[in-house]
């Protein structure tokens, strides 16, 4: 079920139910936000129902049937327009959480960036090499070199010395910031974030 203070912004991005301060039981909040930004690009609309927490969800998910190959009814509703990035740019998601990595991939997608995504810190580095990311969007709590080590080693060679490092992370305190900091993040974003704040990082970036 959904509480009813969460159930008017379900659908918002980076919403969720209360979790642990890691999210290790759950992702960032983005699929629903997904599903509707997905539904709405076919002409539809989704919505959620819920008695409360306990008493089950409904999700009504709505599309306009197609009179003739390729035509929308007249009464479909309008496919919302898509805002392009200002740049599109390549973007390194690494989180060992296998939904919200692809979750946080599809989404910066959709925005018409170029996205690559790893689960672990040794494959970050591989694929970071070949990849040349001008962004690396970067979980700090990974299975094997944690995010810091990464980012360590990522100020260190020529191909991602110069790209926008943003930490995601659920660690808020102080000094977890300036861990981050000193380890060469440009940016310490705490889950959940705010995606238009993110947005404008990417865009903020300078990396070729």
């Amino acid at each position: 079920g959904i509480a009813p203070d969460l159930l008017p912004v379900i659908f918002d991005l980076f919403t969720q139910g209360e979790r642990s301060l890691d999210r290790t039981q759950g992702g960032l909040g983005i699929g629903l936000s997904l599903v509707r930004r997905l539904t709405q690009m076919h002409g539809g609309t989704v919505t959620a129902a819920s008695e409360g927490l306990t008493r089950g969800s409904t999700f009504t998910l709505r599309i306009p049937l197609l009179t003739e190959a390729g035509a929308l009814p007249a009464t479909a509703a309008p496919i919302p327009p898509q805002t392009a990035p200002v740049r599109a740019r390549r973007i390194l998601v690494v989180d060992d959480n296998v939904d919200s990595t692809e979750s946080l991939t599809l989404l910066l997608q959709l925005e018409g960036h170029n996205v690559r995504a790893a689960l672990d810190g040794h494959t970050a580095i591989a694929a970071a090499m070949a990849f040349h990311p001008q962004v690396v969007m970067l979980d700090i709590g990974l299975p094997d070199l944690d995010g810091l080590e990464v980012a360590r080693h990522f100020r260190t060679r020529p191909e991602t010395k110069r790209a926008l490092l943003i930490a995601l992370t659920g660690y808020a305190r102080p000094e977890d910031r300036q861990h981050c900091m000193d380890a060469g993040f440009d940016h310490h974003v705490v889950k959940p974030l705010d995606f238009e704040r993110l947005k404008t990082l990417i865009a903020a970036s300078t990396a070729e």
